[in-house]
């Protein structure tokens, strides 16, 4: 393995929680615990990604991204990572193809939220995605309606396994996705940025 990567062992079930975290709150942390439990992960790894390229305009410096991320998530089985920019991939696909060769024997699981799954289907190789690992989908304030009826949803209807299925994901034949409700919370990355709490460039101000 290569230096400064998570460490992992043949069996365990990791689940990837991908994103700008621009910046992490405690929404992520919230369902990154409900992943570990719903979808029995033995760890999950959030990739602080170098940039989205679905987003117009650039996230705050990586490494600042990644402390406060440290910051926000306490919990011995979550590991913040910058694997994207280790890795040198820019889109998701990419990423897991290089981490499935990196790591033979280990379940991955690509987390995301509600919202994210409505827009998947703009996805660079969206289906090489589902190709590759299960996806576990949680519920976001008011995105639930336009997740279930998205594209993806709808081409991968026969692929989705029941809520009380979700514990077995990660060993289910490919394709598969689970979609699971939990708990909400409202915070969001761009609120908080409306708000003034996290300029996005060091030395910018910002309002309390």
């Amino acid at each position: 393995m290569k230096q400064g990567f998570p460490i992992a062992t043949p069996g365990m079930v990791i689940g990837l929680l991908g994103g700008s975290f621009d910046p992490a709150h405690d929404g992520h942390a919230h369902i990154t615990r409900e992943a570990l439990r719903r979808f029995g992960l033995d760890r999950v790894w959030w990739l602080v990604s170098p940039g989205n390229p679905l987003k117009e305009h650039g996230p705050a410096p990586m490494e600042r991204r990644i402390a406060r991320a440290r910051e926000v998530m306490h919990d011995p089985r979550v590991e913040v990572t910058g694997l994207e920019a280790q890795l040198g991939t820019r889109f998701t696909a990419q990423t897991l193809e290089r981490l499935v060769a990196l790591y033979p024997g280990v379940k991955f699981v690509w987390l995301m939220g509600a919202d994210n799954l409505a827009q998947f289907h703009l996805w660079d190789n969206w289906r090489e995605i589902m190709a590759q690992v299960p996806v576990g989908v949680l519920a976001r304030p008011g995105a639930r309606l336009a997740a279930r009826g998205s594209v993806a949803a709808e081409i991968y209807a026969t692929s989705r396994l029941g809520a009380e299925q979700a514990r077995g994901l990660a060993r289910a034949p490919l394709p598969a996705w689970c979609f699971v409700n939990v708990p909400m919370r409202s915070q969001s990355s761009s609120a908080i940025r409306a708000q003034g709490q996290w300029p996005t460039k060091l030395g910018a101000s910002s309002t309390t």
